[in-house]
């Protein structure tokens, strides 16, 4: 009875140990945003996603472990654009597999970052030699989309979704981008000549604006400064007309002070000369006084046909 009872405990150790290792080989869990491919007997049977689930041991299998996260595949190539210029092209695009197509995945693509390399570097070479250098660089978004739409296409026949794609780099060589450098700065230098030479038509205006505006007050106050003489060479001939003065006397009065007024402007000129005039007075002065009328009443009074010196009538 005891090796009976040994023997018989033995087997039900047994038995509980192989009954928990078919337990444990028929559960498993799969992790949030992945999937398990089953097959049983080497054939697809189903699609497990994020949770606890049972299998046949034995029978079934976990095939592959499929992650359903965003993955990024990097290409980098180089081709020309219409202009003739060869570039490299940096492209990045995220891709990630279908939930709804993952046996498709699995199935039908070995090697799903090689053939969308191969159909990122295909839809490139189409769309880059279709544009100039110039709009190269200024639609690369709209050459990314067309990538995305071209590739994503492609990849959605084998159960992947290509989420976005984008032109990262567009570099041509060297050579080219000193050309380009060159370009700008003759560009620039032309822009800045002209600016330079439009500011300087403008001084010009504005100096010639200025001149002409300072010649008209100029004339403006000369003017005003010989009417206010006039006005007071009349308001000095009435004065003296309404002591008794005839009017002889009085354009003799007048005309000898604009002669002494000449005198004392040269007199106070930075530029005078010495200017030599009698001495004596009041005789100096009465000499003086009549040398001055007589010589301006005859010059006043002489006319083409008077007699000259010498000569007679």
């Amino acid at each position: 009875m005891a090796i009976g009872g040994i023997i018989g405990f033995a087997v039900l150790i047994v038995v509980l140990a192989l009954i928990i290792v078919l337990l444990f080989a028929s559960l498993y869990i799969v992790p949030q945003q992945n999937a398990y491919v089953i097959e049983r007997l080497g054939k697809f049977h189903t699609v497990s996603t994020a949770g606890l689930h049972i299998k046949i041991p034995f029978i079934d299998r976990i095939a592959q472990k499929m992650n359903l996260r965003v993955s990024q595949l990097d290409v980098k190539l180089e081709t020309k654009t219409l202009d003739n210029v060869f570039v490299t092209v940096v492209a990045s695009t995220q891709f990630r597999v279908d939930a709804k197509n993952v046996a498709v995945a699995y199935y039908e693509l070995q090697n799903p970052a090689a053939q969308l390399r191969s159909y990122m570097e295909d839809a490139l070479r189409s769309a880059i030699p279709a544009l100039t250098l110039d709009d190269a660089f200024a639609r690369k978004d709209n050459v990314a989309l067309d990538v995305q739409q071209t590739v994503g296409n492609e990849m959605q026949r084998f159960g992947f979704t290509v989420v976005k794609t984008l032109i990262t780099a567009i570099d041509p060589s060297g050579q080219v981008k000193q050309a380009m450098d060159s370009i700008n700065a003759a560009q620039r230098e032309k822009e800045a000549t002209r600016q330079r030479a439009e500011a300087q038509r403008i001084a010009i205006e504005t100096q010639a604006q200025a001149d002409a505006e300072k010649v008209r007050l100029q004339g403006e106050g000369q003017a005003n400064y010989r009417r206010e003489i006039a006005n007071g060479i009349v308001d000095q001939i009435k004065s003296l007309q309404d002591v008794g003065m005839d009017i002889g006397e009085v354009n003799q009065i007048v005309m000898f002070n604009q002669y002494l007024d000449v005198m004392r402007s040269l007199s106070e000129s930075p530029n005078g000369k010495t200017v030599v005039l009698p001495a004596s007075t009041p005789a100096g002065f009465k000499n003086l006084y009549d040398e001055v009328t007589n010589a301006l009443l005859t010059s006043q009074y002489a006319g083409p046909d008077a007699p000259r010196a010498g000569k007679g009538k």
